[in-house]
């Protein structure tokens, strides 16, 4: 059949539903992934995407078709799918989402056994191109059996297992699950903890009556914003979609970046594992090796996506890896990403540390200056690496890394510019030791990418 392959991302499958990803689509991925994985048993969950259902049955029925049995979990985040993949042992797993996209999306995130990623490079191309070359195997001559589980108690025994309730204090926290899948979480642990909360989009709902469930895009943002301030409340939450990620604010309604937020978990790991090894994205601030050093942490760098980074953390067994993103990986979460544990680890530094989230961010503010990421689109992919050249040449005496597009490193600034995986985009990522030497040196390399 013909499929749309632009919907092989680097990491999954994604796409306007119907236009792009349908049924019959995902039926096909359902017999190709089973094939691909040789697996004897799989499980399957999905988000609240009002296509969800339907798709979510027809990717089983391929996988069925295929002689593989399937274990559905039911509406789930799609961390509790590599929590199920890992805890009962299967041989994969998929969760139907498009995660932070808007309603008209849905797409599939796929793992193998012990809730490895399939990528771009491992995993999604191939089944791409058995559909695409009309190459999977005929059906069984025995389908495989469905069965259902639930295992939101043991996920939720799992995510509470990272931190100790009793230390938690009676904070004031506005949480917002977006409509989506932290709805169906976020009460189940925080009627463990003493907190105060008012909850934001509870009810779980693939229309997205409020707002959409991307918390990185500040109108998504103002409800939870505008609640923190009016209840001069000590932390918001925030959750996307299929709620692997969560976002944070502090009392004064201040966004925290991704790079804040890595340090901060670098630290709550550290004074609980003096001595571990924290991964951290290339884009990131200096305040996570920083912080890492001052507990005596080992703190290394790696270049952008979850593949790559739970592919290092293994390798070096590291307690925690963080993206700028929103994107923390656990090493006693089978090295996989979790939108909950960071939710409960800050609020367990704060109360540790008997600090508001401001208070702990404010010697970050007063160090770090970050640009934020800027991107800047090129006429074709083709002017990527004449671009790249000229910013290398334009800094001879520095530092300079090319782990993943370039990394230009000098003691008092530093930066990362690298190509997008899916658009003719250069991604600009720049800090600096003051606010006035941030702006000067992002104005100028600008310039360069933009000449």
């Amino acid at each position: 059949m013909h499929i749309d392959s632009s919907i092989f991302k680097a990491y999954d499958v994604r796409g306007l539903c119907p236009g792009e990803i349908d049924e019959a689509a995902a039926r096909q991925i359902g017999r190709g992934f089973a094939t691909y994985l040789k697996a004897n048993r799989i499980g399957v969950t999905r988000d609240m995407r009002v296509s969800s259902p339907s798709l979510c049955a027809a990717f089983v029925e391929g996988v069925l078709e295929q002689g593989t049995d399937v274990v559905e979990y039911g509406m789930a985040p799609t961390d509790m799918m590599y929590f199920a993949v890992a805890h009962d042992g299967l041989d994969g797993g998929a969760q139907i989402t498009a995660s932070h996209n808007p309603g008209q999306y849905n797409g599939i995130k796929m793992v193998r056994r012990g809730a490895l990623p399939l990528s771009g490079d491992a995993g999604l191309g191939e089944i791409r191109d058995m559909i695409a070359g009309d190459t999977l195997p005929a059906p069984a001559a025995r389908p495989g059996t469905r069965t259902t589980r639930d295992t939101l108690p043991q996920y939720v025994e799992k995510v509470m297992s990272f931190i100790d309730p009793a230390v938690i204090a009676p904070f004031t926290v506005v949480l917002d699950a977006g409509s989506g899948m932290a709805g169906l979480v976020a009460p189940k642990l925080f009627e463990r903890l003493p907190c105060r909360t008012t909850r934001l989009c509870f009810e779980i709902d693939g229309t997205f009556p409020n707002h959409e469930a991307n918390p990185l895009i500040e109108e998504n943002r103002r409800d939870v914003t505008d609640e923190v301030i009016r209840q001069k409340a000590d932390i918001g939450i925030a959750w996307d979609g299929d709620a692997d990620r969560c976002f944070f604010i502090d009392g004064a309604g201040e966004f925290i970046s991704g790079d804040f937020v890595t340090a901060l978990l670098a630290e709550a790991f550290l004074l609980k594992k003096p001595g571990s090894t924290i991964i951290y994205d290339l884009r990131a601030s200096h305040a996570v090796k920083d912080v890492a050093a001052r507990y005596g942490g080992r703190a290394l760098m790696n270049r952008v996506g979850h593949a790559f980074i739970k592919k290092r953390m293994r390798d070096e067994d590291a307690v925690f890896g963080g993206e700028v993103t929103g994107h923390y990986y656990f090493r006693d979460f089978y090295y996989a990403d979790n939108g909950f544990i960071p939710a409960l680890l800050i609020l367990e530094l704060m109360s540790k540390k008997n600090q508001s989230l401001r208070d702990l961010l404010q010697p970050f503010r007063e160090q770090y200056f970050i640009s934020g990421e800027i991107n800047t689109k090129l006429p074709s992919m083709d002017e990527v690496p004449r671009k790249l050249a000229a910013i290398e040449g334009k800094y001879p005496d520095a530092a300079i890394a090319k782990m993943d597009g370039v990394s230009v490193d000098y003691p008092d600034w530093h930066f990362n510019v690298r190509a997008s995986n899916t658009e003719p985009l250069l991604r600009l990522n720049l800090e600096a030791a003051t606010p006035e030497l941030m702006a000067q040196k992002r104005d100028e390399v600008l310039g360069v990418i933009r000449s």
